[in-house]
């Protein structure tokens, strides 16, 4: 992040985000994060014991509340945007699943899917890693993806993004547990 944070203010500016989800952030206490953008306020949650990964959210000045999580492996960060005027509130997920996480991990995470599916309005977005699926389709060919499809099925989550994210794959998703919830999805730099 520290030679893309001009960048990133820069295209945040212009395109006026509500949200700003960053995966793979590989920050370090040589940096202070706490005020990096001007009107957002920051989430993030670091690796514990090695580099790298991490998640981090920059969410306009909505009311909002951080909610912490235990899951050790598990690379999500969870917040909740506060409703206003009989709005229902947003549990907002950003998640970084590693290349070949462990299948503990894994069920973990769809542990932790499950629980925030009974949320009334459920947004996630994240990094999953999962180059096999064929979202047009439905189906993969690895069993971890197979696993990861039907825990969307299971959680009602409609995947959003419908081109490739990193060279001819889709690596990084959105899923909203409603239509129409989502506005223009549109896929960066």
């Amino acid at each position: 992040m520290g030679n893309k944070q001009e960048e990133l203010e820069a295209m945040v500016q212009q395109q006026s985000c509500d949200v700003v989800a960053i995966t793979e952030t590989w920050w370090d206490e040589s940096h202070s994060w706490t005020t990096a953008l001007d009107g957002y306020k920051l989430f993030r949650r670091d690796r514990k014991g090695r580099r790298g990964g991490e998640v981090a959210l920059y969410i306009k000045t909505f009311d909002v509340i951080g909610i912490e999580s235990n899951e050790d492996g598990v690379e999500c960060l969870w917040v909740i945007i506060k409703g206003k005027a009989n709005k229902a509130d947003i549990l907002l997920g950003a998640c970084y699943c590693p290349p070949n996480q462990e299948e503990e991990v894994d069920n973990l995470f769809y542990k932790l899917l499950e629980n925030a599916s009974g949320s009334s309005v459920l947004v996630l977005v994240g990094d999953f890693n999962l180059p096999d699926i064929c979202w047009e389709l439905n189906t993969a060919e690895k069993g971890q993806s197979r696993k990861f499809l039907e825990c969307m099925e299971d959680t009602f989550l409609l995947q959003l993004v419908d081109e490739p994210t990193r060279g001819r794959t889709m690596l990084d998703l959105l899923f909203a547990n409603r239509d129409g919830l989502v506005g223009d999805v549109v896929v960066g730099v």
